[in-house]
């Protein structure tokens, strides 16, 4: 015969094995275990987001030697072989005559023309294409925290969930040596058949819930290979969350000074006003200068042609049916609509300054009170294990009691991750979450690499040597 206080002591060691696997689960992990810098690195390493907008930032890179090639000369080659034939007929005074003519004639030119002078107009290009450099070199920033940020919630995000199934995993084992001591008090008429079946549906539901768990860490190991670029192993705890700032104000203070959102947009509103001044200085006229030389010989005659000619011109619009006056409203407009766009971009980035530092706070109070209710539960547990033991309880009353620890220590996991997301965020918000700022152990990409390779436009060179290696070098990544 099954007594009451043996039934409780079966529950309280399930349970004891329960909460042994909720503290491994929290515990530090072994040397081999991935750390979240491991997988920020990989993340770092494997992006093909990163490797998309680094070239599109080396295609800007090239913009700048398009726009120096129009202050430099331009010299064009040209070649032509000739052929010409026919047949001549002259009638005179003794008769008709009739003659066939043939000729091959070939022609080779070089040519050569240099602006000399448009007022600034090819200069100003110039300037806008570096300006636009620096405007895309921001915007690479913010995709590295872009991808940063994603492989931060992915690493957690397994963590939670592998924690979540480990523990659901031990409360079915518990439930279901609950329902056997619930069988065992039915057969000797302790219980009712009401208690089984509450103990049968409870089984049930933790079966689901094991099974809601397991999917859940499905979708967060799939989305861990996406962001990391690979699986994930064994995942350590993170040590502590980072340092970011200790007020709000603080927070958009330094957001404000360092988002690359909002560096961007002032690097694209200079662009918007060289914009202006180019569309300005194509109302001007341009002065150029350009030479030649020629050569033709015949073959089928010792005559040939040689010569050569040097001019210097100038040209200027008079009318174009209105064409560049609308380039030059168009351009007025853009600048006004990327000053407009600074305004909206610095409200958004104050906006998720303060929601982010407004989360990292939520997080935290959630954590303690997590550890509060855990530590109340676990002297609630404990109290109706005992009375369970002196008949003074029932086996519902310790189910549900263990439910409550159950439900506490799940509420925990669930704190500390979004604790660390919320504290990641907020860096991300602030324009800190980068390799340089972590410390990440990775080979940074140097933005400015290829732009000094590029921005003289080298041809045939050492220079564009060095280049051509380069090139073939991140083909090869």
């Amino acid at each position: 015969m099954t007594s009451a206080p043996r039934i409780a002591d079966r529950i309280a060691g399930g349970l004891a094995a329960l909460l042994l696997v909720a503290g491994l689960s929290a515990a530090p992990k072994a040397a081999s275990a991935e750390t979240l810098a491991d997988s920020l690195a990989s993340a770092y390493n494997n992006s093909g987001l990163l490797d998309q907008n680094r070239a599109l930032l080396r295609a800007a890179d090239e913009d700048v030697a398009v726009a120096l090639a129009a202050l430099r000369p331009v010299i064009n080659w040209t070649s032509r072989l000739r052929r010409s034939f026919g047949e001549t007929r002259n009638t005179g005074a003794f008769g008709v005559t009739t003659n066939d003519t043939a000729n091959t004639s070939a022609t080779l030119g070089i040519n050569m023309e240099v602006l000399l002078y448009d007022f600034g107009a090819s200069k100003l290009r110039t300037d806008a294409a570096k300006e636009t450099v620096l405007a895309t070199r921001l915007g690479l920033v913010s995709v590295e925290q872009q991808v940063l940020l994603r492989a931060v919630r992915a690493y957690m995000n397994v963590r939670r969930e592998s924690e979540n199934v480990a523990l659901r995993q031990n409360n079915l084992r518990l439930i279901q040596q609950e329902l056997r001591a619930a069988r065992d008090r039915f057969e000797v008429g302790e219980v009712t058949r009401t208690d089984v079946s509450l103990a049968e549906a409870r089984l049930a539901g933790a079966r689901a819930n094991l099974a809601v768990s397991q999917g859940n860490l499905a979708q967060a190991v799939e989305e861990f290979r996406a962001a990391v670029g690979r699986a994930p192993g064994s995942l350590a705890p993170p040590a502590r969350p980072p340092q970011t700032v200790s007020t709000e104000a603080e927070a958009k203070s330094v957001a404000v000074r360092n988002h690359p959102d909002i560096l961007q947009a002032q690097r694209e509103i200079t662009v918007a006003e060289l914009g202006v001044a180019i569309a300005e200085a194509a109302m001007k006229p341009s002065v150029s200068f350009g030479a030649g030389v020629n050569v033709t010989e015949n073959f089928n005659s010792p005559n040939y042609t040689r010569g050569g000619e040097m001019s210097l011109s100038a040209s200027g619009p008079i009318y174009q049916g209105g064409r560049l006056s609308a380039l030059l409203r168009q351009s007025m407009a853009r600048r006004d609509a990327a000053r407009a766009a600074l305004h909206i971009v610095r409200l958004q980035v104050q906006q998720d300054a303060g929601n982010a530092f407004a989360l990292v706070r939520v997080a935290r109070a959630a954590r303690d009170a997590s550890e509060q209710q855990i530590r109340a539960a676990q002297v609630a547990f404990e109290g109706v294990r005992e009375e369970a033991k002196l008949g003074a309880r029932t086996t519902l009353d310790v189910l549900n009691a263990e439910q409550e620890l159950l439900d506490a220590r799940g509420g925990r996991i669930s704190a500390i991750a979004d604790e660390y997301i919320a504290a990641y965020s907020l860096l991300a918000a602030i324009g800190l979450m980068t390799a340089d700022h972590l410390n990440l152990r990775v080979q940074r990409y140097d933005p400015a690499m290829y732009y000094n390779l590029v921005k003289d436009g080298p041809a045939v060179s050492q220079q564009g040597e060095a280049l051509n290696r380069v090139l073939r070098a991140l083909g090869d990544e």
